[in-house]
């Protein structure tokens, strides 16, 4: 099946970083990552002047050009006052840690569909052929130390409509354990039984639970889809 995945990445692992330490107000938006091409960049701040510089003292990114601002002028243009949607577009080559990821991803047959970022954080659109794709890519993130966060994930034809804050994997474990009386007083398996039962360790179930009650208490307590994890 399709699925669509959305990940929030600090700045530290991607790129960035030194630019919003200059800059806290910085937004982007990157025009597009596959094809391995420095890509068009929007940008946004206080002042184009102030960005631009923020971005040539930014040691994750190197800026080959500064194009245009959002009503086309260029960057020879005289300055006119900042309004509050005004952007400017550079053109950047980033650094490792865009690289690796951008290989993690299309190594497990994943595409970068969407990438922008503002308060120090990457949001990133991922679309991925099956499920099993998703754990791989995720589980190389981890091991990388991407410290990678799943906002939502999908199929591609219910993306507008998904209300569980829930993984499959989770999804399946919750309903396994209720329907093994975990979760009854007293308890009609124990956490070994379970794990046993679903053939994984004990301390990945214990993890693994934990995660889908803060995902449901989350999505119990903010309208806003919760944070999730893909289990191993």
């Amino acid at each position: 099946m399709t699925t669509v995945v959305e990940l929030g990445i600090p700045t530290d692992r991607l790129g960035f970083a030194r630019t919003f330490d200059r800059v806290s107000t910085f937004e982007f938006q990157v025009g597009g990552m596959i094809g391995g091409s420095p890509p068009l960049v929007w940008t946004s701040g206080p002042d184009r002047d102030s960005v631009r510089r923020a971005l040539e003292e930014d040691p994750s990114v190197d800026v080959i050009a500064s194009v245009a601002d959002d009503a086309g002028r260029s960057t020879t243009d005289e300055e006119t006052a900042v309004g509050p949607n005004d952007r400017w577009l550079f053109r950047l080559a980033f650094g490792d840690g865009v690289k690796l990821f951008e290989e993690i991803v299309t190594e497990n047959d994943g595409a970068i569909l969407t990438a922008q970022g503002r308060d120090e954080r990457w949001m990133v659109k991922l679309l991925f052929h099956d499920r099993e794709s998703v754990s791989a890519c995720h589980e190389l993130l981890e091991q990388y130390d991407f410290a990678a966060d799943v906002c939502r994930i999908s199929g591609v034809n219910d993306l507008a409509t998904a209300r569980t804050p829930l993984t499959d994997t989770q999804y399946e474990t919750i309903c396994k354990a209720h329907e093994l009386g975990y979760f009854d007083v007293p308890r009609g398996v124990t956490l070994k039984e379970l794990a046993a039962e679903l053939g994984i360790s004990h301390q990945a179930l214990s993890e693994r639970l934990r995660r889908s009650h803060a995902a449901l208490v989350s999505a119990e307590l903010s309208d806003r889809s919760a944070p999730m994890e893909i289990d191993p």
